[in-house]
Parts: C-alpha cells; structure tokens; sequence
C-alpha cells in the first residue's frame, strides 16, 4: 500500500487516459456544484427506478452526505475540463471487495466518460487499496451502463428480477 491508510482515501485530483478528465475527491466544498448536477438531473437519474433519495434530496440533505467522511469507501466526483459531470464511488462492501457506483450528467453520457472514470477508480483501489474483486448492479433496461461495465471488463455473475450484478476480478488489468 503507497502512503498511510488515510492516503489512501485523499483524493485530491487522480488522472485519468483522457485528455481534461480527472477525478477528485467528492467533498463539503463541492456542494453547491454537485446539488446543481442533482438537481438538473432528476429525471435522468430516475429514469429506471434508481436513485430514488438522492433525486429527491434537498440541498440540505447534499451538504450533510458530502460532509460525512466516505471511509473506508472512495467517494469522487468526475470532472471534464474542472465542470463536474458525475459522480463514482469505489463501496467497501467487504475489503478487498468493492462495489463500483456512477453516474454522469444527462448531456455528459455516450463519451466514454464512465468507462474512463471508471477504469481509473478501480486501477487506483487495487493499487492502493488492494482491492481484488469489484462489484456492481444494473437495472434491467439501462443497457447504456451495461455496456459501461462489459467495456471495462465486467462479466454478468448473477441476474436477479429486477437487476443484473456484474463482477470484475482485478487478477488481470482493464481491458483498454
């Protein structure tokens, strides 16, 4: 592991392989810019039954999540030329097992943005984390996200009724 365990979970700025995407660590400062992403997203993000707190959340409600410490998770926003588009997080569900969550703004998706997002996170929480196996759940019908998770080298491990769970092992790199 590189650095102290609270190293681990400062993310001030992490690069990624496209050119003026970078993630940063979601905090109490960026409030104001991620409940204006919320906001303008609602629809977006409910649009297949998720996301149901967060698209009803005030900005009350934003502030306190953002100011609570994600740890032992990782909790960051996805910015393209320094305008926060989405938002990923790398869940400990079971260390060195993860979860993987994100979503972009409506105008943002169909980029490459989550599969590059995403590729960097999971590069960076089995470099620095250990992680050795990461997870993540599908609503049936969000194929776009689906796609998002086959490219970075997710295979289907079970489907349940209402969504599909994907695993990736980290035995072996992302695909590029």
């Amino acid at each position: 592991m590189v650095g102290s365990q609270h190293d681990a979970y400062a993310i001030p700025e992490l690069a990624t392989d496209m050119a003026g995407l970078t993630l940063h660590g979601l905090t109490a400062e960026h409030v104001d810019a991620y409940y204006a992403l919320v906001d303008r997203n609602r629809e977006h993000l409910t649009r297949h039954g998720d996301y149901q707190e967060l698209a009803a959340a005030d900005q009350a409600a934003a502030h306190a999540e953002l100011r609570n410490d994600p740890r032992p998770s990782l909790r960051c926003g996805i910015f393209a030329g320094g305008v926060l588009i989405g938002r990923i997080d790398l869940v400990a569900v079971d260390p060195p097992k993860y979860g993987l969550g994100y979503w972009l703004d409506h105008g943002a998706t169909g980029h490459g943005y989550a599969t590059t997002a995403g590729r960097a996170l999971i590069a960076h929480g089995a470099a620095v984390l250990g992680a050795t196996d990461v997870f993540a759940g599908v609503t049936h019908g969000n194929d776009e996200s689906s796609a998002v998770l086959t490219r970075i080298g997710f295979e289907v491990a079970e489907v349940f009724a209402t969504y599909t769970r994907y695993h990736r092992s980290l035995a072996t790199p992302p695909r590029a």
